[in-house]
């Protein structure tokens, strides 16, 4: 663990008092790693495709659907869809000539509780809003 000095703020006036903190120690790669993440993350047809498969009926989409629900072309969300399964946050199936693509639960959902978890402490049962999505988070 590393150590942070924070002022304690008991009162007396001379800013000398410190308290050790202790924060945890991020590896440089996981730095990286992370913040590539929120890159791929803070395009908008990203975040709808990753929403688009969370919320689908069966848990995941064909690249059509995708296309018909973004309004965009075939190699352009191809292009997007490529690059969430890169990063881990998706995963693609084959049925025949189509691939169906849906969200790896285990690494995106416990992407989004950390989020939520470092925002504060979150009710259960709390509905989160992004344009036409609802996300529903009912604790751990």
């Amino acid at each position: 663990m590393a150590k942070k000095a924070a002022s304690n703020g008991n009162g007396n006036g001379n800013g000398h008092d410190k308290v050790e903190v202790l924060a945890p120690e991020v590896s440089d790669q996981s730095i990286r790693e992370l913040a590539q993440v929120f890159k791929l993350l803070s395009d908008e047809t990203r975040l709808r495709i990753l929403f688009y498969l969370a919320l689908s009926e069966d848990g995941e989409l064909h690249v059509t659907e995708l296309c018909n629900r973004l309004g965009q072309s075939q190699p352009a969300v191809s292009h997007h869809l490529a690059l969430l399964r890169v990063s881990s946050l998706i995963e693609s199936r084959r049925e025949g000539k189509h691939n169906f693509y849906s969200v790896r639960t285990e690494h995106f959902g416990d992407l989004l509780l950390s989020l939520f978890a470092a925002a504060g402490e979150t009710p259960k049962n709390k509905k989160y809003r992004f344009h036409d999505f609802v996300l529903n988070y009912t604790g751990a």
